[in-house]
């Protein structure tokens, strides 16, 4: 068993001032396989003042040493590319495969996109048609920047980078349940030469030291990632001292399956809600069809969930596997059953572990026909391999079902025809629209609307959260 006590605080590896030990658990055996120190208020006061101590010299740095420093951060990144698997698949379940490949690429994407962002970023230009007035982007200040569990390295990346590159300092605190990833970023940050100060890492809990930080007074923001009940929390601590907060919460995706799209949007629709386990916010856990095509639709749902394949994260192959935690695993369960007691038709899946598991957080591929937009599983974001099938009668009641949800981040729709696209697009209430499994392009804005959060996360867009807008008269033009 790995002990991982120490903090990350001034450019150097510090022992805890309070505390406790904390277990980290293999999702897969259940076993404890590392001890980490959750912080107490004297190690996130040490901390924070070790970002402002750092922030006037930081904040004033050049452009072309910010690139130098996230070009270093790329190639270190780069090279402990396996260690970071490794600890992802550990901690949180995370197929290896599945970890070397989406998991540890997301931050290698963000990473570069970050630098794209700041090298075309214009800190300081005239207002237009007034050469006098100079607008200057700042650095917001000290940022307090708390993380999930289910994807750690694309939610790091995706906050310390732009960050970073806006010329704030910043105390990461990654979530307990698993933080191995998150000392291995800090090695990541510390071979690359970040300024003592200028990123600290302080583990802990929300209760804890995420609380902390989000009601301490030597805070500019927080930017937070998870639950909407812990963002609305979180709000109500920032509020004291007004500190601007950036929120990326839950979802509860609707995927439209319209009658012209072929059988195989169905089928993906189906495995891309159980990727990653259903552990992502952004998962299409609902799939609207129209009533004409909604037997066929059930049963390729089903047939999908039965193709996919559950096991340890340790082994190599194409499959999902265990939920993070004891405590994920009852939920998933509590709502599997919860389901088939509203009145769901079960289909594939259900309750208990898959066959031939007996040990370790494994959760069987559910698919549930027959579901109405009020049950508990279509409104709660389940965060597990769930799919919910709900019938529509045409297109408007499509998008009144699909908006009928208090979340909106990401929706998809699947469909050949382009007027419908555009429609589509222009109705649903998330703050991302997928059609046709066409990705998004780099550097586009991750986040959503209504219970789903506020700002912005990747490229110029995530830098632009990190940056104050200050307005200056009276410019010499020569």
């Amino acid at each position: 068993m790995t002990q991982y006590r120490k903090f990350y605080i001034g450019g150097a590896w510090v022992a805890p001032q309070g505390g406790h030990d904390c277990p980290v658990h293999d999702p897969s055996t259940e076993e404890v396989v590392a001890t980490i120190s959750l912080g107490g208020q004297a190690d996130t006061d040490a901390a924070v003042v070790a970002a402002q101590a750092a922030f006037p010299t930081w904040s004033q740095s050049s452009v072309a040493d910010r690139l130098a420093l996230i070009r270093r951060i790329a190639a270190q990144y780069d090279a402990r590319a396996e260690d970071m698997a490794q600890a992802i698949s550990r901690e949180m379940g995370a197929p290896i495969d599945w970890a070397r490949g989406p998991q540890v690429g997301a931050g290698a994407s963000h990473i570069r996109d970050a630098a794209a962002a700041l090298e075309a970023c214009d800190f300081e230009a005239p207002l237009p048609g007034t050469p006098g007035t100079l607008i200057r982007r700042e650095a917001v200040g000290v940022c307090a920047l708390i993380t999930p569990w289910n994807w750690p390295m694309n939610q790091i990346t995706l906050k310390v980078l732009p960050a970073l590159a806006a010329g704030c300092t910043m105390v990461l605190k990654p979530s307990e349940v698993a933080p191995l990833s998150a000392f291995v970023f800090a090695e990541i940050m510390h071979a690359a030469g970040v300024p003592p100060g200028v990123f600290n890492m302080v583990n802990g809990d929300g209760a804890g030291v995420g609380s902390q930080l989000s009601a301490h007074p030597g805070i500019d923001m927080v930017s937070f990632t998870g639950s909407s009940r812990a963002g609305r929390a979180i709000s109500i601590a920032a509020a004291d001292t007004l500190k601007r907060v950036a929120l990326e919460l839950g979802g509860k995706g609707a995927n439209i399956i319209f009658d012209d799209a072929p059988d195989r949007a169905i089928q993906m629709g189906a495995r891309r809600c159980f990727n990653n386990t259903g552990q992502s916010c952004n998962a299409p856990t609902r799939m609207l069809v129209s009533r004409a095509r909604y037997d066929s639709a059930v049963e390729i749902a089903a047939a999908a969930a039965a193709e996919t394949n559950v096991g340890p994260a340790s082994e190599q192959g194409k499959h999902i596997g265990p939920l993070v935690s004891g405590a994920q695993w009852d939920k998933v369960q509590r709502l599997i059953e919860t389901g088939m007691a509203e009145g769901a038709r079960l289909v594939a899946g259900g309750p208990g572990r898959p066959e031939g598991l007996n040990r370790g957080w494994f959760a069987r591929p559910t698919v549930f026909a027959d579901v109405t937009n009020d049950m508990t599983i279509a409104r709660e974001e389940i965060f597990g391999p769930v799919l919910s099938i709900i019938a529509y009668d045409d297109e408007e009641d499509a998008v009144r079902i699909a908006n009928d949800t208090e979340y909106g981040l990401t929706n998809y729709v699947q469909t050949q025809d382009p007027d419908r696209l555009r429609r589509m697009g222009r109705s649903l209430r998330s703050g991302m629209v997928e059609m046709n499994a066409k990705g998004f392009g780099a550097g586009f804005p991750f986040g959503g609307m209504k219970q789903s959060g506020h700002g912005r996360e990747g490229g110029a867009f995530g830098l632009d959260e990190f940056l104050e807008i200050k307005a200056i008269s009276g410019w010499p033009v020569n």
